[in-house]
């Protein structure tokens, strides 16, 4: 069998709002073999943003372990955790986030130039994968002049440049309109197919219905839903 990308073991997350411990997450397992795709859902404030946080390694947790390719993230020294993270794991948040002033194949090619790679080498790559999520034409243009569906395309490909193992998505539908919406389904259908694995939190009944499994997080852990589809 091949190693998980990803494991929870015993995780757990709690806050003090400075008059009482609030217990986001509790003993949350979870295991994410090279290939797979899964889909989280759960009503809002039940911990979504939290569980993918601790996962991509940009928060620590309360208890227990976040495995990643088999190494303890939290237990590394921040810049190792850096260096891991970029290696390791891609990240697609709601809003794109990208950096405005720089055109698309230089945004793309951010995760490889921090990564250590030529600036020549890591803009060739990035316009090798703008060309695969259907942005070869696009590779001048800053963000303000992409559409929505556009700025989502090149996150995706800035999350896969580097060949993660495991691709943490954030609602990636959720601020687009329904034409750009099935583009980016579509589009993670067709990234599937290769070996990274893809951890998607949705609202989307339509993108939980694509992964292979899904899990309901509620009651602070992961569970099968409680009104799984036939």
């Amino acid at each position: 069998m091949p190693e998980p990308v990803l494991q929870c073991l015993g995780l757990g997350k709690e806050f003090n709002d400075g008059n009482r411990i609030i217990r986001v997450l509790q003993g949350v397992e979870l295991t994410l073999n090279p290939g797979e795709t899964l889909a989280i859902i759960g009503a809002s404030g039940s911990g979504k943003s939290t569980l993918l946080n601790l996962l991509g390694g940009l928060d620590a947790p309360s208890e227990g372990q976040v495995l990643v390719s088999g190494r303890n993230v939290a237990a590394m020294r921040e810049r190792e955790r850096c260096l891991w993270r970029n290696r390791r794991l891609g990240f697609v948040y709601q809003f794109h986030h990208l950096l405005p002033e720089f055109t698309a194949a230089e945004n793309v090619a951010m995760p490889l130039i921090i990564g250590g790679a030529r600036r020549k080498n890591a803009m060739r790559m990035a316009a090798d994968m703008l060309k695969r999520v259907g942005l070869d034409h696009r590779l001048t243009h800053r963000p303000g002049a992409l559409s929505g569906g556009e700025r989502q395309r090149v996150a995706i490909a800035r999350a896969l440049v580097t060949t993660p193992d495991c691709v943490l998505m954030d609602e990636p539908t959720g601020n687009l309109d329904p034409a750009a919406s099935q583009q980016i389904l579509s589009l993670i259908d067709a990234l599937g197919q290769d070996s990274a694995a893809f951890i998607v939190v949705t609202h989307d009944p339509e993108i939980a219905a694509r992964m292979h499994r899904t899990l309901e997080l509620r009651d602070s852990g992961l569970y099968p839903p409680l009104h799984a589809r036939s």
